[in-house]
């Protein structure tokens, strides 16, 4: 901090000899035990909190920056180009971190400046009229005091603001540090460690929520404060778009249709609402779905909870490739669109439970049109369509639409 303030060039100009200083340091002790009486009577966030060792500490503060004051004014008269004021100034900026640190605002601390000023002058200014200084010199005297409060409570405001933005940025590293072990599934007593360390209070669940990158702050100011984001890339997926990592609390039962809402007109993905401590499977299920198309709806969020066929019989793609060729051999001696159209209606009629009148209505034919191409899946599987397994099989394979023929 520079010695070089408007404090320090106003004492320039102010003439105060040795007989006025040496009475103005004896009433040092005085003055500040004044200022503290009245900072205690009057700012309700410092009452009963200025007791003990604690106030003397206040004391020897207020005695310290008033002896400073009054050695920046010797100072000024004498041919040293040196100044007291540094010490000073870091001493109120300190003291601003250490109020930032308590929890505290500034409004008590900026008060306590001011009913300070007010009470320091009220007997600095008695003592320099007793001492018979020209009222010109008064009135310069306390130009100059208030100055140096005002840049004393600046050096405060400005310790108070950089210890915000500096443990700002310690919790968010620990709050990033925890996502990213949530989403590697590291034990949960690593996780309560990590939570405690970033002052965020545990939900009963955590819910991932995939989001254009773009669209995050409107989103964000919606959700709950304790909401974590992770800014890292999502590992295996190749997008267009940057996506964020949302863990979102206790966003289960009545809470999953309040994200839905929050997220409606959003390209997002949801995944399951988990035990916070196993959001990892929340977020495995919602970056699947993404990889396999599922989470790109022209509107509105994609709910992983209402596509878990699709989830599940993604699991193995060659097994599930496997049992379609297994369950399907009957027809594989038949011309491709014709093997096409017999599993297209074996799927609606598995589907619809051989109701024929659905089935025509699902595939847009007559219904004497269903009963001939189910007269030919019967001649080609015989009794196994009333086999358990058989008819399990073919749900299972048959669970997608079969994948149109290509053109001859």
């Amino acid at each position: 901090m520079s010695d070089q303030s408007g404090t320090t060039r106003r004492a320039a100009r102010l003439e105060l000899d040795e007989r006025v200083a040496a009475r103005l340091r004896g009433r040092l002790p005085v003055v500040a035990e004044r200022t503290v009486s009245a900072i205690t009577g009057e700012v309700p966030g410092y009452s009963g909190a200025l007791t003990g060792t604690m106030r003397e500490k206040i004391e020897n503060a207020v005695r310290i920056a008033l002896g400073t004051f009054l050695q920046l004014l010797e100072k000024a008269q004498s041919s040293d180009p040196s100044t007291p004021l540094t010490p000073a100034l870091e001493a109120a900026y300190a003291l601003g971190s250490g109020e930032a640190r308590s929890g505290r605002s500034m409004d008590a601390l900026l008060a306590a400046y001011r009913i300070g000023a007010r009470v320091a002058w009220r007997e600095v200014s008695t003592t320099t009229v007793q001492a018979g200084l020209a009222a010109e010199t008064v009135a310069e005297f306390a130009e100059l005091m208030f100055a140096y409060i005002d840049e004393l409570s600046a050096a405060s405001v400005a310790g108070h603001a950089d210890e915000l933005a500096s443990a700002g940025r310690v919790q968010r590293r620990y709050l990033e540090r925890l996502t990213q072990q949530l989403l590697a599934g590291e034990p949960e007593e690593t996780l309560r460690r990590s939570a405690e360390r970033a002052e965020w209070p545990p939900p009963q669940t955590l819910t991932v929520v995939l989001l254009p990158r773009r669209n995050l702050r409107p989103v964000l100011a919606l959700l709950s404060p304790h909401t974590l984001e992770s800014g890292e890339d999502l590992p295996g997926v190749d997008l267009a778009e940057e996506l964020a990592v949302l863990l979102v609390p206790d966003a289960h039962g009545a809470g999953r249709r309040q994200l839905a809402r929050v997220l409606r007109g959003h390209r997002a993905v949801l995944g399951p609402a988990r035990p916070w401590s196993r959001v990892g499977t929340s977020y495995e299920r919602a970056t699947r779905a993404l990889a396999l198309g599922l989470g790109r709806p022209d509107a509105g969020p994609l709910d992983t909870e209402e596509h878990l066929a699709e989830l599940v019989l993604s699991m193995d793609p060659e097994g599930l490739a496997d049992l379609r060729a297994q369950a399907l051999k009957p027809l594989e001696s038949l011309p491709p669109a014709t093997a096409h159209r017999l599993a297209e209606t074996l799927r609606s009629w598995l589907l619809h439970q051989g109701r024929r009148d659905d089935v025509a209505a699902d595939l847009f034919v007559h219904p004497q049109t269903v009963r001939y191409r189910m007269g030919q899946l019967r001649e080609l599987y015989g009794d196994r369509l009333h086999d358990p397994a058989t008819v399990l099989d073919l749900t299972l394979a048959l669970a997608m639409p079969p994948a149109a023929p290509e053109p001859e």
